[in-house]
């Protein structure tokens, strides 16, 4: 029985499931789950990354753990983790990267928090000549805490379910999954709900609240307060707060229909960055934002980029297109952020903020 079966017959049975719950079951059910059973990434699969459209940006992060490495001091111990490492494209460019400094290598754990099973397995392929043995745990509490964090997330937050909230003429009630009257999976909403916590808005409008993204941006705000060190979460999101729907799916690289077949494409949501850095300042930390433009650009992309076609000129073209690719207002500069949470010395490219 497909996934989109087995969730029909539990609505009938036990009636409408919020967005977040329709989510979590389609990317994380271990029989049908997307994550569980054929996450496809890159020019072949569902999506691609920023790692994906270059070597540029793993090689850019890398560098800048090693900088907020030394910023916190050297330490000789640290526990260098990736939240959804995806195929470990960004993780291999990130240790490439980090070889020019044999110090920090010697200092660190290498973590990979992932609980899907083909995916981890993508990963040691991958990572099997790395400086770095890594080490795979199912969540960041299983992490030890007992060192500085220096941890990546790129387009996890996104991936995190999120309920929806919809304005009526009545008022605020929950976006739920159920059925319509031909027994297909069908959106529609709960009772009205109190108002208090809800903007003001025309009735149509949706408002999106991830308990787990404000967990996550919590727990690594708190590992980091307790122990020192630094996150980087990029991201697809917004920076302020605001309405709309943000849900979507993706099979082939194109937008598809989220209940059409449930588990087989991959599910997200924006990224809710103020409520993030929110959570993370509430637990101790400190955090900043930049769009993935700006933050690049204060890395120095455009020096790495101009070195490399020199380096390759039969390549300047498409190398031209990378950078633009990853910066460009117009493309993934602007749509998405870098947010940085961390205690002591601000990271780089956050010093002024």
């Amino acid at each position: 029985m497909s996934l989109g079966d087995r969730l029909r017959g539990e609505i009938a049975a036990g009636g409408p499931i919020s967005v977040a719950d329709f989510m979590s079951r389609c990317l994380h059910d271990p029989q049908d789950g997307y994550y569980a059973t054929r996450p496809a990434i890159g020019a072949a699969g569902d999506f691609i990354t920023a790692a994906q459209v270059s070597q540029m940006f793993g090689e850019l992060i890398g560098l800048w753990l090693v900088e907020t490495w030394r910023r916190l001091g050297a330490p000789a111990r640290a526990i260098l983790a990736e939240a959804g490492p995806g195929d470990a494209t960004l993780m291999d460019d990130i240790l490439r990267a980090a070889r020019l400094d044999p110090a920090f290598l010697a200092a660190c754990e290498l973590w990979l928090v992932e609980t899907s099973a083909p995916l981890r397995r993508l990963q040691a392929e991958r990572l099997a000549r790395a400086p770095l043995t890594p080490r795979w745990a199912g969540a960041v509490a299983e992490i030890p805490g007992d060192a500085p964090l220096l941890l990546i997330a790129n387009e996890f937050l996104d991936c995190l379910p999120a309920r929806q909230f919809q304005r009526t003429r009545e008022g605020w009630a929950e976006r739920r999954v159920g059925l319509d009257s031909k027994g297909d999976l069908a959106f529609g909403l709960g009772p009205p709900l109190p108002r208090g916590g809800f903007p003001d808005a025309p009735p149509g409008s949706v408002v999106e609240r991830s308990l787990p993204q404000e967990a996550f941006a919590a727990e690594v705000g708190a590992r980091i307060a307790a122990a020192g060190g630094a996150a980087l979460l990029i991201d697809y999101g917004r920076a302020a707060p605001g309405v709309g729907d943000t849900l979507q799916a993706l099979a082939g690289h194109r937008k598809a229909d989220p209940l059409a077949a449930p588990g087989s494409a991959d599910l997200t949501v924006h990224a809710d960055f103020p409520a993030v850095q929110a959570a993370a300042r509430a637990a101790g930390a400190e955090a900043g934002l930049l769009s993935q433009g700006e933050f690049l650009r204060r890395l120095g992309v455009e020096t790495r980029a101009r070195r490399l076609a020199e380096a390759h000129p039969e390549r300047a073209g498409q190398i031209a297109r990378q950078l633009a690719r990853l910066v460009a207002p117009d493309q993934m500069g602007e749509l998405f952020k870098a947010a940085a949470l961390w205690r002591g010395p601000a990271p780089p490219g956050f010093e002024s903020l």
